[in-house]
């Protein structure tokens, strides 16, 4: 299974994860997850599911040779996203969701202002 552990590999590293990295987020020890990449070992269906639940990807992509297609920065990003939500605990999921939401609406109000323009000093100091 070389090519599972090229793929496996290549995906953690579209997500701009090393190795250790990658392990951690999957749950598994930097050692098992190197018998992974090597070609050493073979994951069980439950360890690969576990593995592309938190690489955001699918057995398929893993396991079937193909061109692998190069995720575009936006679905790299929110792959990263997903995948470290995923080491959070509810309450510091919440949390993280609450921060997105306000981000996103402070964005949406921000776009949808209209600019106001600078009102100008009439000439006695009074406006």
């Amino acid at each position: 299974m070389e090519s599972f552990g090229r793929r496996l590999r290549a995906r953690a590293q579209q997500l701009g994860l090393t190795d250790a990295a990658a392990a951690r987020r999957c749950g598994l020890s930097e050692r098992r997850f190197g018998y992974y990449v090597r070609g050493a070992h073979e994951p069980d269906y439950t360890t690969l599911l576990k593995i592309c639940a938190a690489l955001d990807t699918t057995p398929d992509a893993l396991l079937l040779p193909g061109p692998a297609a190069k995720p575009r920065g936006e679905d790299k990003l929110l792959s990263r996203l997903a995948g470290a939500s995923r080491t959070l605990d509810p309450d510091n999921l919440q949390l993280a969701v609450a921060l997105i939401e306000t981000l996103a609406s402070h964005r949406v109000r921000m776009a949808a202002a209209p600019t106001a323009k600078p009102r100008r000093q009439a000439r006695g100091g009074a406006i």
